[in-house]
């Protein structure tokens, strides 16, 4: 898949709206997660309108709510706001308690569309790897950096990679990237000292 002149665009466009942002409690740019999680998309077989998808995957929750989601579907097309409106867990402000909001993600992805599963398994596979590297670095300091207990967050993404293990038959490299998550998963809850329930 070759990527074109959409993508360069949206690269530069998620840059912009992003500039300023970092990644919670840390000093690093919050463009670098937006990049990951393009390259974890690519790397298991996105389409040109998944990696637009992925590079603006948190432009309406982060930057602008769906007044944001107006511009990217004028700029990049509808499949690509689709994917942006399918991988946000609110538009509100002030958003809705954390529980709330995580349970009915996960209730939404679980018959969400492949594009969207895809957008979300690379973003979540990123999320888990930092918290990962950064557990192995600070220990348990760093689940002082989420809203949410350590329980919960931990019980977050082990119904994540469930939905994505369990989703109707994907490509070969979507059930890989299911994997991963849940590999990751698995870790942590070991370096954790928490049973994978």
């Amino acid at each position: 898949m070759k990527t074109g002149p959409k993508f360069e665009q949206a690269l530069a466009y998620a840059a912009r709206i992003h500039r300023g942002q970092l990644r919670k409690g840390t000093e690093i740019p919050y463009v670098s997660h937006l990049l990951a999680v393009t390259a974890v998309a690519l790397e298991h077989g996105a389409t040109e309108t998944e990696a637009i998808g992925a590079v603006l995957h948190d432009a309406a929750e982060d930057a602008g709510g769906l007044r944001q989601i107006a511009v990217i579907k004028r700029k990049f097309g509808p499949r690509v706001a689709t994917i942006v409106v399918g991988c946000s867990d609110t538009f509100v402000t002030p958003k809705p308690p954390w529980k709330q909001r995580k349970s009915a993600y996960l209730e939404h992805l679980k018959t969400a569309s492949a594009s969207i599963q895809l957008v979300s398994a690379a973003d979540k596979l990123h999320n888990i790897r930092s918290i990962a590297a950064d557990y192995a670095a600070i220990g348990e300091k760093v689940w002082k950096r989420f809203s949410s207990s350590k329980a919960d967050t931990l019980w977050y993404y082990r119904s994540l990679a469930a939905i994505y293990l369990k989703a109707k038959p994907r490509s070969a490299a979507f059930r890989q990237l299911a994997g991963k998550v849940d590999e990751t998963v698995r870790a942590v809850h070991r370096a954790a000292g928490v049973q994978y329930r």
